[in-house]
């Protein structure tokens, strides 16, 4: 029990990174990008499940998160984009996964290589218009909990979410355990990447399928927001809704991971 428990925890604030590939040529290959305060141990319940059906998976780690010691002065949120083409590398029709803040990544990754992304996925994710940045959109949510608990430390560029307020805006589906360790394990955030704006175009992003995953119990990217979000962008060709938290990757790994296959195919 306290292994299992543990790496459910991991799944949000771990500290080894996730990439897996197979070999099979009639697979899709998921890339999954984690969001603020956390790594890429966040899919670490849902890649064997990928991978069980034949799908290469990679789950890239941004910089200066889980193990990644870079200096968040030099942390933009193009070192993002850049960490995130770097692991699609030269791949074809990659279903491009991104949870919360890495909606913001995904997006302009779809806009630099349009060409190699066969779909984008937006998992309780920033879902941006052209010169929009996260801190844009977040400052329009006005049912998400995060502002009563975000703690900004401008000497160090960086953002953190009060240990009192770490169950409620992330986890608040998790057991006990699990959310114990999430509030003893959290680290801060670089603040610049939140709010550099996007530089998006119709010809490139807008070509794009997306997709988007709600989830209606969130009180970090509140449900409302993830709709109006939706009804803004105009172009999302598919919607799914877990009722969970702003982690089903730990309270519903199965189901997340059952859309995302129904995605693949």
């Amino acid at each position: 029990m306290k292994t299992a428990i543990l790496a459910m925890a991991m799944s949000v604030l771990g500290f080894t990174s996730q990439a897996a590939k197979t070999n099979n040529t009639n697979s899709s290959t998921i890339v999954l990008v984690h969001g603020a305060w956390s790594d890429a141990t966040a899919w670490q319940a849902v890649v064997p499940l990928l991978k069980a059906q034949g799908h290469e998976v990679i789950a890239v780690n941004l910089p200066g998160h889980g193990t990644d010691a870079s200096s968040f002065a030099g942390i933009s949120l193009q070192s993002y984009v850049d960490a995130v083409k770097n692991a699609i590398g030269d791949r074809k029709n990659v279903i491009l996964v991104g949870h919360s803040m890495a909606g913001i990544v995904i997006s302009q990754v779809a806009e630099e290589i349009p060409g190699q992304i066969k779909e984008l996925v937006y998992l309780a994710a920033y879902l941006p218009q052209n010169g929009e940045s996260l801190l844009s959109l977040a400052k329009q949510d006005a049912d998400s909990h995060i502002g009563k608990y975000l703690q900004i430390d401008q000497t160090n560029g960086s953002a953190n979410v009060a240990k009192d307020g770490v169950v409620d805006v992330f986890a608040a589906d998790a057991p006990a355990q699990v959310a114990d360790y999430l509030v003893n394990n959290i680290k801060p955030e670089p603040l610049a990447p939140l709010a550099t704006p996007v530089t998006l175009t119709d010809a490139n992003f807008g070509i794009v399928k997306k997709v988007y995953i709600h989830t209606t119990n969130d009180h970090a990217v509140s449900f409302t927001l993830q709709k109006m979000m939706v009804k803004n962008n105009g172009h999302i060709s598919k919607e799914y809704s877990l009722a969970s938290s702003h982690t089903p990757f730990i309270s519903m790994s199965d189901k997340l991971a059952a859309i995302l296959l129904t995605v693949s195919k």
